[in-house]
């Protein structure tokens, strides 16, 4: 009898790891604008990038979509096919990388976010970039309302006050580079 339970225990268990399997991550890297980054404090910046850098590395390597973010602003003056649009050319990015344009805090208000990601059969998203308490966290609120699992990635995301950062990483439960390593990795098996 006791058997039989360990038995069915294992084989529940492997049905729930397989269904696990079924994540299909993408990184989301958004509003790392020349125009923003200058409003980030030094350190902040610094280690932000560093991160955002390394998940680029970590997605690609695997074989995962990285998707840019770009806020569109005449306002502010960060208008594309300007220097202050761009992205730093320090960021790993590459011209084949899908590119959505927005105008909104959240990337998915009256943009095609959500059909670039389904065209990328990803699943699950993994945010990083600025700023934390504005259009990430919007796109982060948006992927929820598109029935995404979505994750804010510690340590990369940014806002101009640390602390607010701090916050919102406690507050939303935002995940480790290691975590995301693990499920990036165990993804693929």
């Amino acid at each position: 009898m006791i058997t039989l339970v360990l038995i069915t225990s294992a084989v529940s268990f492997s049905q729930d790891v397989k269904q696990q399997t079924g994540i299909k991550p993408a990184l989301l890297v958004i509003d790392i604008q020349n125009a923003f980054l200058e409003m980030i404090p030094e350190n902040d910046r610094e280690m932000g990038m560093l991160y955002i850098n390394g998940l680029i590395e970590l997605f690609r390597s695997n074989g995962y979509p990285v998707i840019r973010v770009y806020h569109h602003s005449k306002e502010y003056g960060v208008e594309e096919g300007t220097e202050r649009f761009e992205f730093p050319s320090t960021v790993l990015i590459k011209p084949e990388d899908p590119k959505v344009l927005k105008t909104y805090p959240d990337g998915f208000n009256k943009t095609d976010l959500d059909k670039v990601i389904k065209e990328t059969g990803s699943n699950t998203l993994f945010l990083c970039g600025l700023s934390a308490v504005g259009c990430v966290l919007a796109t982060w609120i948006g992927a929820q309302n598109h029935d995404y699992k979505a994750f804010l990635v510690k340590e990369a995301i940014m806002s101009h006050n640390s602390e607010y950062t701090d916050n919102i990483e406690v507050m939303f439960d935002a995940v480790s580079y290691e975590v995301v390593k693990l499920i990036i990795e165990s993804s693929k098996n």
